[in-house]
């Protein structure tokens, strides 16, 4: 499965991009790429997101996955679906999405916070899951979940993430395949040094804690 494969050979970190400006968006993703990241979202709640995703998909599209994330229903995933986007990311579980991103071979994270929707994501053809937010679920509540789930289906803790490696190594114990990294990584008017370092530290938290 091509998913499966992506999650094994790249930097499983989503580098979600929340409110970036469409002019800074190339100086900071091609950043993000120099450092070895391959999923890059940008939520489309972000002012002027289209265009954002639309100007780096052709700009990097053939070095990462350009996504779109906070897709809740069918126009939104047709709209980035045009722009010819495959990373897509939700915060709910609707079937109409999974099953279209589904048929048009998307990297598609859905979004839960509950055994049942988890199921429920699962039924209609999910693999990969977005278990948000992981600061109120927590290290062991995302283990209770993740524990009944089939071990095929992928997990991705997301919301309240930081570059802890601690923190990290023990939601990898407990089954995750990586993580969705937001507020902590980029935030409107975080200066590019600063993003930088951000980014280079969750990296290496991340590879601290898989060698762990």
């Amino acid at each position: 499965m091509v998913e499966q494969n992506l999650l094994q050979t790249k930097l499983p970190l989503i580098a979600i991009l929340r409110g970036i400006k469409t002019d800074e968006a190339i100086q900071y993703v091609s950043k993000l790429i120099e450092l070895g990241y391959f999923f890059i979202e940008v939520p489309l709640n972000s002012s002027n997101a289209l265009e954002t995703i639309r100007l780096l998909h052709e700009k990097f599209g053939q070095r990462c996955l350009i996504g779109a994330g906070t897709v809740t229903d069918e126009m939104q995933l047709k709209q980035v679906l045009d722009i010819g986007i495959k990373l897509i990311v939700t915060p709910n579980v609707n079937s109409k999405v999974i099953t279209l991103a589904k048929q048009n071979n998307c990297c598609l994270f859905v979004g839960v916070m509950t055994p049942s929707e988890a199921f429920e994501a699962i039924h209609y053809g999910a693999t990969q899951l977005k278990i948000y937010p992981s600061d109120v679920i927590g290290c062991h509540g995302f283990k209770a979940i993740k524990t009944v789930l089939p071990p095929s289906v992928s997990c991705f803790p997301v919301g309240g993430i930081n570059a802890d490696y601690k923190v990290m190594e023990k939601y990898l114990q407990f089954g995750a395949s990586g993580f969705g990294i937001g507020s902590a990584l980029y935030s409107p008017g975080i200066v590019l040094d600063e993003f930088v370092e951000r980014a280079s530290a969750f990296k290496t938290s991340y590879e601290l804690a898989k060698s762990s």
